[in-house]
């Protein structure tokens, strides 16, 4: 076939496919419509998915730090029942004064039960810290800092006293409505529902930067006040210690030297310390892997019944044309331009809508859980997307058209 000939072809099946869309306004813009759905369920259930895994990563980011110091269990939801590290500021303090670390500070984490004076009660997590950040993003108010400031040979355990001295507190937005208290207010807090009215704490902030991390409620307080809540001032418990190397440190180097010394511990880098976060819920893992294949497997399944559909809507007209001496390759043609066509403009349409509707979920997604970002959607997420919109539509357009043609005969017509 010669190339003028091969175009004039190529602008017939063109034609033909642009008529066909016009003749049927209606069922090219429900047609749309169908593939902008195709492509969401693809690029929502894959943020979904994404978000899933990369939370966790995300968290530890966020805080900062290079090095955390751990023991069994390292999983965060659980281990605010046992809190091991022992001795916790004097072992940060410790970590202070050596050369390659600029910062260290320790950080627990309880069950506790945060009330109010009308009787209302609310099961919650606490995280122990000893000041917050500007990362806290208030919505309200702001934050405390307590930081004690001692070097490893001053380090004394008076310092610290078995009741709390601070008694602030920053809530999560959810239990701040659920208590109906804002900033100034008076809540009371303990780690259970006996002592859960034996010490009273001011809302300084409203914030939910722990929620974020833990994928549930949680309030943030001064380490050494929850620690006296908890009873556990004596024994100076904490879940994490988490340090920072100097500029131009070796992370790894630092990690390995801590290990040495400390052999009691886990040490880890935070890319480590995701890493051995998942392990301990592999669940994670595979639900954000199973959400990914889903929508990929999903957004075809939707994409081969649609064109399925849309070829066999067109039986009567392909039959006519199939009976003027048209080819099998030109019919094919003509169903893949429109598919083409509607994956372009279906795409395009589910790409303009999938930042909107993510927003709208993380909204809600924050409201019921606590994540503010669990949809995340990277350029991978839109090009998939896209992809599955014009280059999966085109391609099944074209098979459907050539198994199509082949059943177009003269008793179709009327």
């Amino acid at each position: 076939m010669s190339p003028r000939r091969a175009v004039v072809r190529l602008r017939a099946v063109v034609g033909l496919a642009l008529a066909q869309l016009r003749r049927s306004p209606g069922r090219t813009a429900l047609t749309v419509l169908a593939v902008m759905l195709a492509v969401l369920s693809v690029t929502l259930l894959a943020s979904l998915g994404v978000g899933v895994v990369e939370t966790g990563e995300d968290g530890l980011e966020n805080a900062n730090r290079d090095i955390w110091i751990s023991s069994d269990p390292i999983d965060p939801a659980a281990s605010g029942t046992e809190n091991p590290i022992v001795g916790a500021h004097g072992v940060s303090a410790e970590l202070t004064e050596r050369d390659d670390i600029s910062s260290a500070s320790p950080m627990a984490m309880h069950e506790v039960y945060v009330g109010t004076d009308d009787g209302d009660l609310v099961r919650t997590s606490a995280v122990g810290v000893h000041k917050t950040h500007d990362d806290f993003d208030f919505e309200a108010g702001g934050g405390f800092d307590t930081e004690l400031n001692v070097s490893a040979g001053e380090y004394l355990a008076h310092q610290r006293s078995d009741e709390p001295r601070n008694e602030e507190i920053v809530l999560d937005p959810n239990t701040a409505d659920a208590l109906g208290v804002s900033v100034g207010d008076t809540v009371t807090l303990g780690t259970s529902r006996e002592t859960a009215r034996d010490h009273e704490f001011t809302v300084v902030g409203i914030a939910g930067y722990y929620s974020q991390y833990l994928g549930s409620d949680a309030e943030a307080v001064p380490l050494t006040d929850l620690q006296a809540v908890a009873g556990t001032t004596g024994t100076d418990r904490a879940t994490f210690i988490t340090a920072s190397v100097e500029d131009g440190a070796d992370r790894d180097a630092v990690r390995d030297d801590l290990a040495e010394e400390y052999p009691e511990y886990d040490v880890r880098t935070s890319d480590e310390q995701v890493s051995a976060m998942f392990e301990e819920r592999p669940l994670v893992l595979a639900s954000g892997a199973t959400l990914v294949g889903l929508a990929f497997v999903g957004g075809i399944v939707l994409t081969i019944n649609l064109f399925a559909l849309v070829a066999y809507q067109q039986r009567d007209e392909l039959a006519a044309l199939r009976a003027i001496g048209l080819s099998r390759w030109v019919l094919a043609g003509t169903i893949g331009v429109q598919g083409l066509v509607i994956g372009l403009f279906g795409g395009l349409a589910g790409l303009a809508a999938t930042p909107v509707l993510a927003r709208g979920l993380n909204h809600l997604a924050s409201s019921v859980v606590g994540f503010e970002s669990l949809l995340q959607t990277p350029l991978e997420v839109y090009v998939a997307g896209l992809a599955l919109a014009i280059v999966v539509g085109t391609v099944v357009a074209l098979v459907t058209g050539w198994r199509a043609g082949r059943y177009a005969r003269l008793e179709h017509l009327d």
